[in-house]
């Protein structure tokens, strides 16, 4: 396991194309948010209209997830708990998008 002292964050950086923000937030978010909590995640941004800097954005929902450690963040995304809303968000919720995880310095 980590030492949590010198353990790095770990971020998750999403895009997603929701078929509904309504449906994403209500069936899919809201549960989402309160199972990272419970493995120290937290979410530190969200917004459907993020500004474009460089390149395309083709989503219509972007978020940014903060963990303690990527061992933390792998965690919560492999668990049990969370798998059932993963399928949610893949199979029903959304046309498709990204998800990328990354360690923080």
């Amino acid at each position: 396991m980590t030492n949590a002292a010198s353990a790095k964050p770990a971020y998750f950086m999403v895009q997603v194309k929701a078929k509904s923000l309504e449906e994403l937030s209500v069936r899919y978010a809201q549960a989402a948010i309160a199972s990272l909590m419970k493995l120290g995640g937290q979410m530190i941004a969200g917004t459907p209209a993020p500004t474009v800097l460089e390149g395309k954005w083709d989503g219509s929902w972007a978020a940014i997830l903060r963990f303690p450690s990527m061992e933390m963040a792998q965690t919560w995304y492999n668990s049990p708990e969370y798998q059932p809303l993963k399928e949610l968000r893949i199979n029903e919720l959304t046309e498709g998008g990204q998800i990328l995880l990354v360690e923080g310095m």
